[in-house]
């Protein structure tokens, strides 16, 4: 602390980077549940991972900060004393993050790791980003915080360029993609009473989704796992397999139909359907257009409301700004988070001006949309226009997914490759006995971070910034990990 305050202006930008990357990976290496158990030993590092991070470059690699190798005569880090203090909430691996640089993440022990896990689809610019750090640490040098109850400059700028982006009007920001999804819970509910008399609001969501460890957003979760041992959940959810038109007509019509007298026999009624354009836990599951068609004609004869939720998609990740506009349809709600800061933690819910019911006091946020969120919010929107990076996710997508079936002809135990842009998924043969959780663990010895998207699927979400030599050397890592757990599987 006093190294940061005694600093200058270009030493403290650097020191903030430095202090904030290690925070970045907690949210990196929170894998799923498939991992848990998963404790991986050390192994040699993978084909070209002795580059220095000079050599690692990126399309970006002029605006990342210039970072040090820590000293060997630091003290090593403390997993013993850090595992007393802190809850064990996560299935963390045996390592520590000291810095990073672009896609390239160094720990403790200064080994180098690219970066395809990109704090779970949040690392936009990867790490060290000169400008985000410098606009960050700016921010804080002016004011940091200050309530809602006044007017801030930087939420409304923020607001104001997100919604150039959609066909949406208005926006809430709060702190991260629960408690966007939360707002959006409330949002639908709120509607459906005010505008439409309904008493019991039902929002229908899909199987396999993930929209949140709150009680409520686990509840909208299709996925049993991650609601055991919280009950009694909150009422009002219904759930239909992604992709299956039929079944979500069906329910739709379980929550619409004849009403009879005094309340007798009623279930409910639908005030939303919310969906994720492309399933992220469920399996990097692209939604269909047919699909997403149905929902929004069945939002339009019945009132309900078509919400999107884009914490893990949306600001570039797919291949468009937001991935729902992929499907073309217009949505009535819409949530972000993730990659909206960079790894600055923030959210964001918008809506259209006909279902705002929003009013002073019935929802708030104390650190939603403060000065230095939106700070970071702001630089990572110029940085996505000023180095076009819509270009670059669409062409190193393409190049990831084709070197992945490329390496799907010789290795029938990849039985699909599937995704958007820079969020893309390949699937293991149940029968092969490798787990996408053992090949993350794998692929991690040797110098390369994933995040495993369901037991047979590892997911590739590297920052939009990767560039084309990375993709290269990820794909070579896949590859030499995936042959060595085939061998020892015989």
């Amino acid at each position: 602390a006093s190294s940061l305050i005694m600093a200058t202006a270009s030493q403290r930008t650097h020191l903030v980077a430095r202090l904030m990357s290690p925070l970045v990976l907690l949210v990196s290496l929170s894998f799923a549940d498939e991992v848990l158990a998963l404790q991986p030993a050390r192994g040699p590092v993978g084909p070209n991972s002795a580059r220095t991070p000079a050599a690692a470059s990126t399309p970006m690699a002029s605006a990342s900060l210039s970072v040090e190798t820590p000293s060997a005569a630091a003290a090593p880090f403390d997993m013993e004393a850090f595992d007393k203090a802190v809850m064990n909430t996560y299935g963390r691996f045996k390592l520590a993050i000291s810095h990073g640089e672009g896609c390239s993440l160094f720990d403790t022990e200064g080994k180098r790791y690219l970066d395809f896990a990109a704090g779970i689809a949040t690392c936009t610019l990867g790490h060290a980003d000169e400008r985000l750090a410098s606009a960050v640490s700016a921010q804080m040098r002016k004011v940091n915080h200050v309530s809602n109850l006044f007017y801030i400059p930087q939420q409304g700028e923020l607001a104001r360029r997100l919604l150039e982006t959609n066909n949406l009007d208005r926006a809430f920001f709060c702190n991260s993609g629960a408690e966007a999804n939360e707002a959006a819970i409330k949002l639908a509910r709120k509607y459906a009473h005010d505008k439409r008399g309904v008493k019991k609001p039902v929002i229908i969501t899909a199987v396999n989704s993930f929209h949140g460890r709150t009680l409520a957003t686990i509840t909208a979760t299709g996925q049993p796992k991650y609601q055991a041992g919280f009950g009694p959940l909150v009422p009002g959810f219904e759930y239909v397999p992604y992709n299956d038109v039929a079944a979500l007509e069906e329910t739709v019509r379980k929550f619409t139909g004849p009403k009879l007298p005094f309340g007798l026999g009623e279930e409910g009624e639908l005030a939303a359907i919310m969906m994720e354009p492309l399933q992220g836990e469920g399996g990097i599951r692209p939604g269909s257009t047919e699909f997403f068609e149905a929902a929004r004609r069945l939002c339009d004869e019945t009132g309900a409301l078509l919400m999107v939720d884009e914490v893990q998609t949306g600001v570039c990740r797919t291949g468009s700004f937001w991935a729902h506009q992929k499907l073309g349809v217009e949505v009535d709600v819409l949530t972000s988070a993730k990659a909206l800061g960079g790894g600055v933690p923030i959210g964001a819910m918008m809506c259209k001006t006909s279902c705002d019911v929003f009013t002073p006091g019935t929802h708030a946020t104390t650190f939603g949309g403060n000065p230095l969120a939106c700070a970071a919010g702001n630089a990572v929107l110029d940085a996505i226009e000023e180095d076009k990076l819509l270009e670059n996710v669409n062409a190193r997508g393409e190049q990831l997914q084709a070197g992945l079936r490329k390496l799907q002809e010789t290795m029938p135990l990849i039985t699909d490759v599937r995704g958007w842009g820079l969020i893309v998924g390949f699937e293991l043969a149940p029968e092969s006995g490798i787990t996408a959780a053992a090949l993350c663990g794998e692929v991690l010895k040797k110098g390369l971070m994933t995040v495993p998207a369901g037991p047979s699927v590892l997911r590739m979400v590297p920052p939009l910034v990767v560039s084309e030599a990375e993709i290269s050397e990820a794909l070579s890592i896949v590859e030499v990990a995936l042959r060595e757990l085939v061998v020892a599987s015989k």
